[in-house]
């Protein structure tokens, strides 16, 4: 049952012989209906207090669970990047091997092509030597002709020279 401080304040009893002194009842349930009221009062207040601090906590609480959503998103979002670093990552190590590998077979044709190449050089130096042996050997016996040939011109010069002396 709920009283209020009115309710008090007008509340009346019966008087009987030998009851109550009625100015001191009076006065008691002044005092009563005025700390009534202050209680009242504070509780009115207490209550609103409640009241406000059950929203400010809601607030709160919604607050919580957007940053909960906005954790969970960014958590998302770097785990997301970091997957996408790690792919990326492993594209440019795919493309870097594959490079290389292409470099290393160009290297490796290039390599055998000069081996070709100085096997070839190699080949020819020996041509051009066997032909400028045979140059030589045979300028050679033409020179050889020729002192043969000088000899016998200067040997009959020589027996010219005597018959005509």
């Amino acid at each position: 049952m709920k009283i209020t401080p009115i309710e008090i304040q007008q509340q009346q009893f019966k008087v009987r012989f030998r009851g109550f002194d009625v100015r001191e009842v009076d006065r008691f349930l002044e005092q009563m209906t005025d700390t009534f009221e202050l209680l009242q009062q504070e509780n009115e207040n207490a209550q609103n207090e409640i009241r406000r601090i059950k929203l400010e906590s809601q607030g709160y609480k919604e607050r919580e669970e957007t940053f909960k959503r906005a954790m969970l998103n960014s958590q998302k979002v770097l785990d997301e990047m970091k997957e996408n670093a790690r792919k990326s990552a492993e594209l440019i190590v795919a493309n870097a091997e594959l490079k290389a590998e292409k470099i290393l077979n160009r290297a490796h044709k290039r390599l055998a092509q000069l081996h070709e190449d100085i096997a070839e050089l190699k080949r020819q130096r020996m041509q051009i030597e066997v032909q400028i042996r045979s140059i030589i050997e045979t300028h050679t016996k033409l020179l050889e002709i020729g002192n043969e040939g000088m000899k016998t011109m200067d040997e009959e010069d020589a027996k010219l020279k005597l018959l005509r002396h």
